[in-house]
């Protein structure tokens, strides 16, 4: 009923087969060797960056703006929903649309201040 691996001596370490250098740690680790991009990727990885940064700065302001203006309220397709041109002429609902515009830059621009290549 002894097991080898368990010792009755509090100080004494369990023997194994392996040793201690060769114990796998994922700290001491040194990182993976990082592959180079080839400059076709970089540059699309680039563009991909800038259009996603454009895209939410421009729908931003537009969901900032847009609310504010008649042209919420007055346009072809409120026209047939009077319940649903009420609910979008709310004041908490267009407070709602100009926080996700805030929301939206907030994320475009975090974005590209925290962009980085891997060289």
């Amino acid at each position: 009923m002894t097991d080898p691996t368990f010792s009755s001596a509090p100080g004494k370490a369990p023997e194994s087969g392996h040793s201690a250098s060769e114990t796998p740690t994922a700290l001491l680790d040194p990182p993976p060797a990082v592959v180079p991009q080839e400059p076709v990727q970089l540059w699309m990885h680039r563009i991909s960056m800038f259009l996603f940064v454009l895209v939410s700065a421009v729908a931003g302001v537009l969901l900032i703006i847009l609310p504010w203006t008649p042209e919420w309220t007055d346009n072809y397709l409120l026209l047939s929903f009077p319940a649903l041109r009420t609910l979008v002429s709310n004041g908490f609902f267009r407070g709602l649309c100009s926080g996700l515009g805030l929301l939206d830059i907030w994320i475009g621009f975090w974005e590209a201040l925290h962009y980085h290549e891997h060289r």
